[in-house]
């Protein structure tokens, strides 16, 4: 895709102190229209990120976050529908991440700019410019969290209506040519590519209501109705006033605010994901984090407080009644509650509009499921809206603390996606993305897109988990070709680290300690998600061994697929070896019952050692069974938090112990009792409120219960093998990529399943 280079632009007022923090850059311009267009198609894309305004109104944000420093993604959009006959402006903001001041998963190229190209607005004449220096854009002051997005604003009257027509610019910079004359035409940006996934979604929503007044003399009343019939609420100079609102569930959104006079008044922000109990300190294995609270019911705001990330705006007060001061951040913030604190100095302030654009992916749900336990549709509500919130231009562990892409996340998040809605765009963007952080040594980066290095061995098997899944969902062989060489080298790294037993030997150990992090699962018993065996023994840690072996069985699935029958077979050589290993230095006696052990001769046990046995199928169901039978649950050994449910509901389901399950649904039914609106990342620390891993339920209704699953490569055929657990009923209709299945079924009075089901043309039901 090329781009004329003329049309690459940037500031001339910026400095080399500018690019080491992050700064806004506003660009506009005027253009006359001498008809109204059903279309008008313009290019756009800037580093870092950009967002489009036509005539004062949002149009769109971007561009999609690059995956490498080679290539850089170009947006379109059709502003027709902004634009009217005669003139029109057009404005965007950039938001340039510097060297020292950066998002974690937004890379940076050396080069900052903006490019536009449409009718009567490519090339730089006309381009006006402006630092807005006043926007400091920080880090928020929980940890971790690395999104760099929170803003302290100092406004001034320089900008006001500077997205509009009419605007005075005259003092605006022209626009100058963006990077060397040597432009790298094979790197970001100029090389630039289009977009891969659809636009974000955008809705402007009210607040639910109001949850707490906590200072000041206006009541709970008057601020609802500023929030839901736009009545306005003056509040008196030199006073101090707290507030917080509640959006009904957890949001993401860009807040927007409008003010009238109020000069120098201090409207701090502060987004919640809950009410909560906050302590000094949190102990995670010996290490102290501060700020993560105590949690319990969500919504307690009598006895808990908020505790977030916040923001600070000092009004300018130029606002009138006719002509507002407007305020709105330039990232999206994540909220359930939000607070607000509002000191104000020698003038009263009128705040004259408080509400929020909700962003996210465009999700299209297609499948609907029934079944006769009623708390399975609140938790299908929850973990909906979950996976929803977690899915942006890329998937998300969590949009409060993190917003950044791992491996394990987004394999079972991906799977969520299929079951709901058959889409797999955002699935090629995580896969693709992936495939580019690969390492010399074979290692993925366990998040990507990312600007920081950051290896969890296992976490590239779930990479390869993530192809071999969209083989069996949409059978692309183009797709599984590109990745099979990435495949490839992740297998290598694991085989050259084979010991002499036969197992994969040390790789990592606990984060900080080692070059690598050999996390698991977010156990009580484990140090920040490392099995113990890492620092005993011969610290070679079994999990990553029959991470090794399903990676193994998989890629080698993969390559039959590809025509490869030498390479599978090579797999399939190293995973029986592996299996002969694994079988031979690491199983214990547990109360007279064999167990994989943790580490190899190391009489420690978990429920993912057994879990994976299990998956791998080095042994039997019906041993698989006793083994989980002596580990679930057993407050001796290490237990599965919620990251890890996926895999341990798919062992409950092949050894057939699935009415297990009903038990473990309790996580979620206390969520419902803890008023959350969304899923916990986990059930150890509960740091957030929010994590799409834990959206379990979108793939166990449609894939489990009514038992829908591809058989073949492509859902050629299908599988409609329902486990009834402790149900009596449930049926509807799971969107495949071939069209919908239909599957009824009831529990009999003898115990059997009576099923009944409508294929779509084409679909081959496989026995």
């Amino acid at each position: 895709m090329s781009a004329q280079f003329s049309d690459w632009i940037w500031t001339p007022d910026w400095s080399v102190e500018d690019d080491q923090d992050a700064r806004i850059v506003c660009f506009r311009k005027s253009f006359v229209l001498d008809s109204v267009r059903d279309s008008l198609q313009i290019d756009i894309t800037a580093d870092s990120r950009y967002k489009l305004y036509v005539n004062g109104v949002f149009v769109q944000k971007g561009p999609q976050k690059a995956m490498d420093l080679r290539e850089w993604f170009m947006d379109s959009a059709d502003i027709a529908r902004h634009a009217s006959y005669g003139t029109n402006t057009i404005a965007v903001e950039v938001l340039r991440y510097g060297t020292s001041v950066a998002n974690d998963s937004l890379l940076r190229t050396q080069v900052p700019c903006l490019y536009i190209s449409g009718p009567g607005l490519s090339g730089r004449e006309g381009w006006k410019c402006r630092v807005r220096r006043e926007v400091g854009v920080v880090t928020e002051d929980t940890v971790p969290s690395p999104i760099i997005a929170q803003e302290v604003v100092q406004a001034t009257e320089v900008f006001a209506g500077w997205k509009k027509s009419g605007y005075d610019d005259s003092l605006w910079d022209d626009a100058v040519p963006a990077g060397p004359e040597d432009k790298p035409l094979a790197d970001a940006p100029f090389n630039t590519v289009p977009r891969t996934i659809p636009q974000m979604s955008y809705e402007d929503r009210l607040f639910e209501g109001v949850s707490a007044v906590r200072e000041g003399g206006i009541s709970a009343a008057e601020w609802t109705d500023l929030i839901h019939d736009g009545r306005r609420v003056t509040i008196p100079a030199h006073s101090v006033h707290t507030v917080e609102f509640s959006a009904g569930a957890e949001e993401c959104g860009y807040l927007l605010y409008s003010f009238e006079d109020g000069r120098d008044a201090v409207v701090k922000t502060l987004c919640a994901e809950c009410y909560s109990y906050p302590e000094d300190l949190t102990k995670d294995g010996g290490i102290m984090i501060p700020g993560l609270p105590r949690k319990g019911d969500r919504t307690d705001s009598v006895h808990g407080k908020l505790v977030g990330h916040a923001s600070v705006y000092t009004v300018a007060g130029y606002g009138t009644c006719d002509m507002p001061e407007e305020y709105e951040p330039f990232a999206f913030r994540t909220f359930r509650y939000v607070q607000l604190r509002i000191e104000t100095s020698d003038e009263p302030l009128t705040l004259c509009v408080f509400r929020y654009r909700a962003t996210g992916y465009p999700l299209s749900v297609g499948t609907c499921v029934e079944a006769s336990d009623p708390s399975f549709a609140p938790i299908w509500d929850i973990s909906l809206r979950t996976l929803r919130r977690c899915m942006h231009e890329t998937y998300m562990d969590c949009p409060f603390y993190e917003q950044l892409q791992y491996s394990m996340d987004a394999r079972s998040e991906m799977l969520y996606t299929y079951a709901v809605s058959a889409d797999d765009r955002l699935a090629r963007q995580a896969m693709d993305a992936l495939r580019r952080s690969q390492r010399p040594d074979g290692l993925l980066n366990a998040d990507a897109p990312t600007v920081r290095s950051n290896v969890i061995p296992g976490f590239s098997i779930y990479y390869i988990l993530m192809v071999h899944d969209h083989m069996m969902y949409f059978g692309d062989g183009r797709l599984v070709r590109r990745h099979m060489p990435t495949v490839d080298q992740i297998l290598s790294f694991f085989d050259r680290n084979i010991n002499d037993e036969g197992l994969v030997g040390k790789v990592g150990g606990p984060i900080g300690r080692q070059k690598y992090w050999s996390y698991i699962d977010w156990s009580h018993k484990w140090i920040s998600g490392v099995p113990g065996a890492t620092v005993k023994g011969s610290c070679a840690i079994t999990m990553e061994s029959l991470l090794y072996l399903y990676g193994l069985q998989k890629a080698s699935d993969l390559a039959v697929f590809c025509g490869l029958e030498n390479l599978a077979q090579q797999y399939r050589q190293r995973a029986e070896a592996l299996k002969k290993a694994i079988l031979s230095c690491c199983v214990g006696i547990y109360n007279g019952h064999p167990l994989i052990q943790d580490g190899p001769g190391l009489d420690e046990f978990s429920v993912h050692c057994q879990v994976f046995a299990v998956l791998t199928r080095i042994v039997t169901p019906e041993s698989g069974r006793d083994m989980l039978e002596q580990c679930v649950g057993n407050p001796d050994m290490a237990q599965a938090s919620v990251a890890f449910m996926f895999y341990l509901f798919r062992a409950l389901e092949l050894c057939g112990w699935y009415e297990k399950t009903d038990e473990l649904w309790n996580l979620w039914r206390q969520m419902l009792k803890d008023h959350l609106t969304t899923c916990v990342e986990n059930d150890t620390d509960m740091r957030s409120d929010c994590h799409a891993w834990a959206s379990l339920m979108c793939y166990e209704l449609p894939a489990v219960v009514l038992g829908v699953k591809p058989a073949a490569p492509g859902f050629e055929k299908v599988f409609i093998r329902p486990r009834m657990g402790k149900l009596t009923h449930a049926g509807g209709d799971v969107i495949t990529p071939k069209g919908n299945v239909h599957v009824e079924w009831k529990r009999t009075q003898e115990g059997t399943c009576a099923l009944s089901y409508d294929l779509p043309e084409g679909m081959i039901l496989a026995e």
